[in-house]
């Protein structure tokens, strides 16, 4: 009965813990499969990093990863658009 006692306690002072890793692995689960079906997979693995980056310091670390390198994506595509248009003025 003890043992009991002491698991109930134990999973009721970790229950955010563990709500967050079953969440995130769902979503980060979901995402990959997303990545070959048709579906957000990039968005979807981004939030279970999210999710996971408040319990766990290497998600932390790969949602910011991500999102430098998301970053410089907007800025090359920003630049390319630009040039593109530059050299499609008729001046």
């Amino acid at each position: 009965m003890a043992e009991i006692r002491g698991i109930v306690q134990w999973v009721g002072r970790s229950g955010k813990r563990i709500g967050v890793t079953v969440l995130g692995f769902g979503l980060l689960i979901a995402g990959i499969i997303m990545l070959v079906f048709p579906g957000p997979g990039i968005l979807v693995i981004i939030a279970a990093l999210a999710v996971l980056g408040s319990e766990y310091a290497w998600a932390r670390s790969a949602l910011n990863e991500a999102k430098r390198r998301a970053g410089q994506a907007k800025d090359r595509a920003g630049w390319a658009l630009r040039r593109r248009r530059k050299d499609q003025d008729p001046a």
